[in-house]
């Protein structure tokens, strides 16, 4: 390809001579030429000679006049050889002897004559050829500033320049003039904080001032013409941004903008110009000096060197298409390119390049040609190994996209050949055939209105295109409604033996829950079926109200599904979004059954209590059509817009309070309360199922670690207080987690199952990579599970966790002390109190405020009553009842006690931080009234609770279970309950009556003699109808 030149014949007839000036610049020297051609041959016999050959015999006979022809020897120190080759042979405008410098507009071909005595420049009379080198000629140069990779000598480049309307206008000046235009080309130099690459450290070399100096003193000219000495250096070089070795270059073309500040220069470089001075900022004008190759020897390795730079060029060429593009734009323009010039051959192979712009600077500054050559060469190896690696990347990808594209045409010929033999059909065929499939067995079981409704879908989805966005809807509805379990339900087991037994293994205690779940599973056994009722399970948190719905599931046998509806608000969430919408979804309900495949499995509702109410609407309500057994049969999805039986399902739901659940849906419930647990209770439930479980999720060895009794009462007792056991479990968990904190330090495990586990993992890796080695595969066998890690083997004392060593195990007990009174002092009693959390003693403090002591001051501050503590309007209005009772009752008791009338009272209720409300204080408030008023206090270990009315009467109240669980957690010896509370009493456990006197009371008068009217030794005897 590089042998491919373009000479031309009006080169050759030329003899170089018109090509350097063209090169060179001199572009008005061909018609300079003419010119004296015409005078010197206007003879007769020199009328049918070429022009071209009088310009070669004005040349020679004007080297015969100054002695230049066959000289090849200087013949004194300022003169030089008359054939400098292509880079010495620019041309320059001469002068006389008299005036006139090289920075002359008009520029004369190769000599100007002058007069040998001064005189006029222009006369021709005794003149002598003078020749001004490029050095010379052209050292003042308009600066134009390269953004990337600056432009090699032999090679075109556009510039575009912006704002820079002066540089544009000198040029635009200069072409209009006749003559050539030249500049010189610097390269920005790169940011301060992008480090020049390895490379260009490796090729940069600075040309050394013995060569230059050399250099300079070869490059003199023979005949001189004395030019102005340099300006001085500027003080601050206002251009460091720029390189200081460019490229001097002449302006080919020009091509403004649509602003007279911007165009594009079409540059073509000739030769390398170092900057040494600069002259002025607009235009920007430097000094420059013109720079020579060093000289070199062209021996075997320069030879060599050339051959593998052209061969490197070749195979570049044939790698990279754009390569050939870039390189036959070069030729077009340069028009050729001579192998057997090394530095011209570099710069060209340099320039084709993509190199970091410092490199080819790099390469642009050196001035030896075998060491450029070098450069250029190790450049272009790695262009090719780009392009071989690009190659490799190209083909990677291509083979992948074929092998892809080949894959999907040889499925659809499968596809298409299965189809035309029968044996597959397309998507949607497939996709009906299965839907009709799946709906052929549950088709005779299934409502007539859903059987219509999949016949009409089905129809439906044959006659829809698969891009249709119908399609998607049609399907996923056909795959709910096929789904789903019509008519398919579970074998019930009604045998009470089984039910007692899973009862008790799942639960400790719960007697009067347990024989209602007996009762409920005997009624079904007797009806057939246990549909029509819905459990509600009220009770605080931890006392197993979840864990009692999944022991109902395994008693009747039935799927078991759990869904909370704690915090819902959306009542698309129960009856199921439009199918209108992106992303619809059927309800809980239907997502029920579709999970458990059965029509009647048991659904337990969690924290019913809890249901929120947003924009979308009331999911309290939409709770009711689901859970009545009158409307359940006929239940409608949004989704699926038929009819659901749920009549067949059993619902049971959990909540901690009965007040925020709606009354209409609480009607609809059969509630079953869960009280909690009393000490004893927890104690075994701790001993059979949290402690065990505690330690094997510790990885505590088996007797490694015991808890005495004492050390169990006192976690009971002093840190679990609340109804439930979930906390209890805590508490056990994080003493086993010390005591296996404490083996491990002692070093009382003999084996670590964790450590045996990896050992045997890092053991069995190199067989899995040989395995994979061989090209084994094990693909649908089955592997045997991994042997469980063995057990530690605790070799150390047991650990016996003691009351004492609880501290250090769970830090201070939180309930060390119930009782803010030993004996309450006049004015203070005891009561009992509800909370989610179980039962609690609460006690009312009653003090004086004012004493009335005159009539007047009675009858102002008197009477008054103050309450405090976080009370509710309930329990205010409570406090007000029992004052007024109060005052009334202290009347009758004692006419000359004025105090509750004379004086103000403050009542108030400890715990501030807590909320109370309830009317069940009532008698607690009016015994605290009458105890200050009498200054007596209250009969001892004694504690009370009861709504009291403005007559005395007593009524019933909530919450016996618990209330009793808390004054034996206080250890309170009697307590006064309303009469109509005594069949609650009755129903609880004996061990809860042990050690306790219970009285019974329907009118205050009782509650006064018992907790006021008693003997000195402060007991009085209950009555013998109201002991328990």
């Amino acid at each position: 390809m590089l042998r491919h030149l373009r000479p031309t014949l009006l080169r050759e007839q030329w003899c170089g001579t018109v090509l350097r000036e063209q090169w060179y610049g001199g572009g008005n020297r061909l018609e300079s030429l003419r010119r004296m051609s015409e005078k010197s041959g206007s003879g007769e016999g020199d009328a049918k000679k070429p022009w071209y050959q009088s310009i070669r015999d004005v040349m020679n006979e004007t080297k015969e006049k100054v002695g230049l022809k066959d000289s090849s020897k200087p013949k004194d120190s300022n003169e030089s050889s008359a054939s400098e080759g292509p880079s010495s042979a620019n041309g320059g405008g001469g002068a006389g002897s008299g005036g006139g410098s090289s920075s002359q507009a008009r520029q004369v071909p190769l000599a100007t004559p002058a007069r040998a005595g001064g005189g006029d420049g222009n006369s021709r009379e005794g003149s002598a050829l003078i020749k001004a080198p490029p050095e010379r000629r052209h050292h003042k140069l308009l600066v134009v500033e390269l953004n990337r990779k600056p432009l090699f000598p032999g090679i075109y480049a556009p510039v575009m320049v912006n704002n820079n309307a002066k540089l544009i206008k000198e040029i635009l000046d200069a072409k209009k003039a006749g003559g050539q235009a030249y500049v010189g080309a610097f390269l920005r130099r790169p940011e301060p904080h992008k480090p020049p690459s390895p490379e260009a450290k490796a090729g940069s070399q600075a040309p050394k001032d013995a060569a230059a100096e050399q250099q300079q003193q070869q490059q003199q000219p023979e005949l001189m013409v004395e030019v102005p000495p340099p300006k001085p250096a500027h003080p601050q070089d206002s251009l460091g941004h720029l390189y200081e070795v460019g490229t001097f270059a002449q302006v080919h073309t020009i091509l403004t903008g649509e602003a007279s500040d911007s165009g594009q220069l079409l540059l073509l470089g000739h030769r390398r110009i170092k900057r040494t001075e600069v002259l002025s900022q607009e235009p920007q004008r430097v000094r420059v000096e013109h720079l020579r190759d060093e000289p070199y020897s062209n021996d075997d390795i320069l030879k060599a060197t050339s051959m593998e730079v052209v061969n490197t060029m070749r195979d570049l060429l044939h790698l990279n298409p754009l390569y050939g593009e870039q390189f036959r734009t070069l030729l077009s323009l340069t028009g050729s390119i001579d192998l057997q010039d090394m530095s011209r051959l570099v710069d060209a192979a340099a320039s084709l390049t993509s190199g970091d712009d410092v490199v080819h600077q790099a390469i642009l500054e050196q001035l030896s040609v075998p060491e450029r050559a070098k450069s250029v060469l190790l450049l272009l190896k790695k262009e090719v190994e780009l392009c071989k690696l690009q190659q490799d990347i190209r083909e990677q990808v291509e083979g992948k996209i074929m092998k892809e594209q080949r894959r999907m045409m040889l499925m659809e010929q499968l596809r298409s050949i299965k189809k035309e033999l029968g044996l597959e059909k397309d998507d949607k065929s497939a996709l009906v055939q299965r839907f009709q499939a799946r709906w052929e067995a549950k088709a005779d079981s299934a409502p007539e209105e859903v059987n219509n409704a999949v016949s009409d879908e089905l129809a439906k989805l044959s006659g829809l295109e698969p891009a249709s966005p119908e399609f998607n809807v049609t399907r996923n509805y056909l795959d709910w409604l096929t789904i789903l379990p019509w008519g398919t339900h579970t074998q019930e087991k009604f045998d009470l033996g089984h039910a007692r037994q899973v009862l008790d293994d799942d639960h400790y205690g719960l007697e009067d829950v347990k024989e209602r779940i007996m009762e409920f599973i005997a009624v079904s056994g007797l009806r057939g079926t246990a549909q029509g009722k819905i459990l509600c399970l009220v009770g605080p948190p931890g006392v197993g109200k979840t864990s009692i719905g999944r022991s109902i599931a395994r008693t009747l046998e039935r799927k078991y599904f759990r869904f909370s509806v704690g915090g819902l608000y959306d009542v698309a969430e129960i009856k199921g979004h439009r199918r209108t919408y992106v992303g619809a979804m059927p309800g809980k309900m239907v997502q029920c059954l579709k999970s458990v495949g059965s029509s009647n499995p048991l659904v337990l509702i969690d924290e019913i209590d809890k249901l929120g109410r947003g924009h979308t609407g009331d999911p309290a309500s939409a709770l009711l059509e689901l859970l009545d057994p009158e409307q359940n049969t006929g239940f409608v999805d949004h989704y699926l817009d038929v009819p659901v039986d749920l009549s067949k399902v059993l619902f049971v739901c959990t909540a901690n309070v009965l007040d925020t659940i709606p009354g209409p849906l609480l009607d609809r419930m059969e509630v079953i309360r869960l009280s909690g647990y009393s000490s004893d209770e927890k104690l075994a439930i701790a001993r059979r199922y949290l402690e065990p479980q505690a330690a094997k999720d510790a990885g505590v060895p088996e007797g490694a670690v015991r808890l005495n009794d004492e050390a169990m009462h006192t976690l009971i007792n002093e840190y679990c207080r609340e109804a439930g056991v979930r906390n209890l479990k805590k508490q056990l968990e994080k003493v086993y987690r010390k005591a296996a904190l404490r083996i491990v330090k002692d070093g009382s495990v003999s084996v670590w199952p964790v450590q045996q586990q990896h050992h045997h993992h890092h053991q069995a890796e190199p067989r899995e990579s040989e395995a994979e080695e061989e090209g084994s595969q094990a693909e649908g066998t089955d592997k045997e599970p991994p042997p469980a890690p063995a057990a530690p083997a605790f070799t150390g004392e047991t650990i016996v966790v003691d009351k004492e060593a609880l501290k250090p195990y769970l830090g201070q007990p939180p309930f060390s002390q119930d009782r803010f009174y030993e004996s309450c002092p006049p004015g203070v009693v005891m009561g009992l109190a509800w909370t989610a959390m179980g039962g609690s003693t609460l006690y009312v403090e009653a003090a004086q405020v004012v004493t009335g002591a005159t009539d007047k001051e009675a009858s102002g501050r008197g009477g008054v009553m103050t309450t405090t503590g976080q009370l509710g309007d309930v329990f205010r209005e409570s406090a007000t009842i029992a004052h007024t009772f109060a005052r009334s009752y202290m009347a009758t008791k004692d006419i000359n006690n004025k105090f509750l009338t004379a004086s103000a009272v403050h009542v108030h209720v400890p715990q501030g931080a807590t909320p109370k409300d309830g009317p069940s204080a009532g008698c607690t408030i009016v015994t605290a009234l009458l105890s200050l008023a009498l200054n007596k206090p209250v009969a001892p270990d004694l504690a009370m609770t009861g709504e009291v009315t403005l007559t005395g009467r007593v009524l019933p109240i909530g919450g016996v279970k618990e209330k009793i669980l808390a004054a034996r957690r206080s250890g309170v010896k009697k307590v006064i309950f309303p009469q109509a509370n005594r069949a609650d009493y009755d129903e609880l456990p004996a061990y809860l009556k042990e050690n306790l006197s219970a009285h019974f009371v329907t009118h205050y008068d009782e509650v006064f003699k018992l907790a006021l009217e008693y003997d000195g030794e402060g007991a009085q005897q209950p009555h013998a109808a109201a002991s328990a």
